[in-house]
């Protein structure tokens, strides 16, 4: 059990552990970093892995020369859209009766916010979904339960990995250089966990309101 839980914590904090990891295991890190946000990107039961922290991390390294950037930017772009593609089609073969069940693996809860999401901004959803934890794990599923045109997704989910990965790992490698970054670094990861998980703690207050206000004669 004590491995177990090691391997756990290692997985969930490889944001912050990202330099020791790249000094250890030089390219093997790429594979890890594929298969971490390949993970939280295209499977639902793993929506608690680092997705925007990890990105800004790899470009900090690869900003430090410990990781090549146009490699990084190769291989999370890659896992994304795999990962989202595997998610759609999971989502097309499993069919709209998953709303209707209870699952140990699958959190309703997420289900159903991310297709109040989906239906709210349509093949947007696949591109802005990509900016909100737990959301964008949930999105790429819902939008293959909906049967959404198949061209459009994967225009949609390349474009939104795109600017996703281009985007936050770009920042970390331009603002990584930066004295107070890397004193802070530790810091500033945590801070982007609780700036990336906010919009999602707004929406489920936003929820409980409604059900409080709805509930009273």
């Amino acid at each position: 059990m004590e491995f177990v839980s090691s391997c756990i914590d290692f997985v969930l904090h490889i944001d912050v552990r990202l330099f020791e990891l790249a000094r250890q295991y030089g390219a093997w890190a790429y594979a890890i970093l594929f298969v971490v946000v390949f993970c939280e990107t295209g499977l639902v039961v793993t929506p608690f892995l680092p997705g925007d922290s990890l990105l800004f991390a790899s470009g900090v390294a690869a900003g430090a020369g410990l990781m090549g950037y146009g490699e990084i930017m190769l291989t999370l772009f890659a896992a994304g859209v795999l990962g989202d593609a595997v998610n759609y089609a999971i989502g097309r073969h499993v069919g709209p009766p998953v709303f209707s069940r209870e699952s140990r693996l699958i959190k309703k809860e997420y289900l159903l916010k991310a297709n109040r999401f989906y239906a709210r901004h349509g093949g947007k959803a696949i591109v802005l979904a990509r900016f909100v934890p737990i959301v964008r794990t949930f999105a790429p599923f819902v939008a293959g339960i909906a049967l959404m045109f198949p061209p459009a997704f994967f225009f949609f989910n390349i474009a939104g990995c795109a600017l996703w990965v281009g985007g936050l790992v770009s920042a970390g490698y331009f603002l990584g250089n930066i004295p107070w970054v890397q004193t802070n670094f530790g810091l500033i990861i945590y801070g982007i966990i609780v700036v990336s998980v906010l919009p999602v703690c707004i929406e489920a207050a936003r929820a409980k309101l409604g059900k409080k206000t709805g509930s009273q004669p």
